[in-house]
This record gives structure tokens, C-alpha cells and sequence, in this order.
């Protein structure tokens, strides 16, 4: 009987996230460039006004003006938001920040986007008496706000009048390095964002299943990131879309197992290929911070980044 040989795995790259809580000239601009000499493909860093505790009343940076500075001290590495939501972004002012930000570091920009949700800057430019935005408020937003962005980011002039935004011949002019535009790494987790995921994304970006995260078990969490990449796939099916075309990119940090991947290059190496074999292409680790739920031994995070990869094969 002839057996059927193994399916091929996809690629896997690795990408940090680096927390914009530094000031540029104290320490910032150097881990940036040694994310750079580390080989990590992408360092991503978290588009928020504020975030949760220990940095809530620290701190803390703008997405865009950071990414701006890394990209003038690093040439190859890519750079990008992970992740940016509606809560407190226009798409019009916003494509104008993100064709320069492309331009300025030479085609190297994805954007992580998401639906966002209810922490710290979720509610910064309400009124006093404003309820924050119910999860269907915030899906109802997002739907709107991708379709309208992409508009945005290929057409040199875009009219729109929806319920939530509106452009008024807003020109884009010369719109992305890349073309037709920057990739778009989607968060979704429920229906109506993995439509637009498989719609608009070029990747998709989860934190495994947050129910699980205080007491679920690392088994629980595969089984339910496995269950993500399903209906992932059934989305891209509903729009005649094939998943394979899709990066999936795991955004560690946030599962039962949180700590133990930064615990050894040999314990990074099982996680990935664990949830490589679910099809994942790009995992991304937290750059360490004593102190927080993101701390990890310094020299065993690099030897991660320069070492784990080529013992994946």
C-alpha cells in the first residue's frame, strides 16, 4: 500500500512586537535596530492613545511617529501596526498617514487592523454622558471602516457618505509604494470580521481564544485556534477566495501557554511547530519587558530569534 505523503508545511517567519513605552533617544531607537540585526522579519508595534496596566499611567507613544523614526533607522526589516482599530481613527486622515509612512520607509509597512475593543483609549474621544461602543457598534464601524480605507489607499480621489464616515473627494495622491497597496493583516475572530479578512486581508492575525486564557490548557487553545483556521477557511470559501492565499500570523502572549515559548529556544521551537502544523506562517513574540506579563530572559529571546527558524527546517 503507498502512503500518502506529508502534507508541506508553509514557511514560518518570526516578528516581535515592541511596545512604543520608551522614549525615542532612551533605549527605543536601539531595540528597533537590534530587532533589525536579529533577522526578525517584521517588529510591529501596538497602535493605542494608552493601554492596560502596568503602562496605563506610564509612558506610552504614537503608533505612526514611531514606525516613522524605525523606518529611518532600519532598511530591510518591514514595520507595521499590530493591531490599528477604529476607536480613534479616521480612514481619510489615516490612508494620508499611511501612503507617507509607506513612502518614508520604502514599501516596508503592513497594517494590522482590528475591530478594537473596550480598553483604555476605546472610549478617549467620547463625550462625558457617551456609553462606549457595544461589540456590534464597534463590528458595525470596522465593516465599514476597511472597505472604505482600501478605497482609499488605490484610488486617487474617493467620495463616500457612509453611517459612520464620509470622504469628500479626498485625493491620495500618489497613493502607496506598494501596489495596488500596502497588505492589510486582518484580526478577526467572529464571522463578519473573517469576511473581511478574507475579503480585503493579505493576512490574518489572532491571539488564540481569550476565554482560555486564564484557565484554559495549551491543548484547549490549539484545538480552538484550529477551530479559527476553519471557519477562516469557510469565509475565504464564501467569497471564492483560497485560504492558502492568506498569511496567518499568531500574535503570541495572549494563550494558556503564554510564558512558556521565551523559556528556551527548544520550548519556542515545540510551539511553533505545533501551531505551524495548523498552517500559521508568522508568529510573533512580545520584545521583553521586566517586570510585565511580557518578561523573558534577554539572551535566550535572541537566541530564539537567530536560532529557532532554521531548527524548524
Amino acid at each position: 500500500m503507498t502512503e500518502t505523503p506529508p502534507a508541506t508545511l508553509p514557511p514560518l517567519r518570526l516578528s516581535t512586537v515592541i511596545l512604543p513605552y520608551r522614549r525615542w533617544h532612551d533605549g527605543s531607537r536601539e531595540t528597533w535596530q537590534r530587532a533589525e540585526e536579529l533577522g526578525f522579519h517584521t517588529a510591529y508595534t501596538y497602535d493605542h492613545l494608552s493601554w492596560r496596566v502596568p503602562f496605563r499611567d506610564g509612558p506610552w507613544f504614537g503608533a505612526v511617529p514611531t514606525l516613522t523614526a524605525a523606518a529611518c533607522v532600519t532598511s530591510h526589516m518591514r514595520l507595521g501596526t499590530l493591531v490599528t482599530s477604529p476607536n480613534f481613527r479616521h480612514p481619510v486622515t489615516f490612508a494620508k498617514e499611511l501612503i507617507s509612512l509607506d513612502d518614508i520607509s520604502g514599501g516596508r509597512i503592513t497594517l494590522g487592523i482590528g475591530a478594537g475593543g473596550t480598553g483604555f483609549d476605546a472610549h478617549a474621544l467620547a463625550r462625558g454622558d457617551q456609553e462606549p461602543w457595544t461589540p456590534r457598534e464597534r463590528a458595525d464601524r470596522f465593516a465599514e471602516f476597511v472597505p472604505l480605507l482600501d478605497r482609499l489607499l488605490t484610488e486617487d480621489t474617493v467620495s463616500y457618505d457612509g453611517t459612520f464616515y464620509s470622504a469628500g473627494g479626498a485625493q491620495n495622491i500618489p497613493g502607496c509604494v506598494q501596489r495596488p497597496r500596502l497588505p492589510f493583516a486582518v484580526a478577526a475572530t467572529g464571522p463578519r470580521g473573517l469576511k473581511l479578512a478574507a475579503r480585503y486581508g493579505q493576512a490574518w492575525v489572532t491571539t488564540g481564544d481569550p476565554k482560555l486564557y486564564e484557565a484554559g490548557t495549551p491543548e484547549e487553545s490549539v484545538q480552538a485556534i484550529r477551530g479559527q483556521v476553519e471557519k477562516l477557511a469557510a469565509a475565504c470559501d464564501a467569497v471564492g477566495r483560497d485560504v492558502a492565499d492568506l498569511d496567518k500570523v499568531l500574535l503570541t502572549g495572549f494563550t494558556p501557554d503564554r510564558r512558556r515559548p521565551l523559556e528556551s529556544v527548544d520550548a519556542f521551537v515545540d510551539f511553533a511547530g505545533t501551531h505551524r502544523e495548523l498552517g500559521f506562517t508568522e508568529i510573533v513574540v512580545h520584545w521583553p519587558i521586566p517586570d510585565t506579563d511580557f518578561a523573558a530572559d534577554q539572551d535566550t529571546f535572541e537566541a530564539i530569534a537567530t536560532q529557532a527558524l532554521s531548527q524548524l527546517g
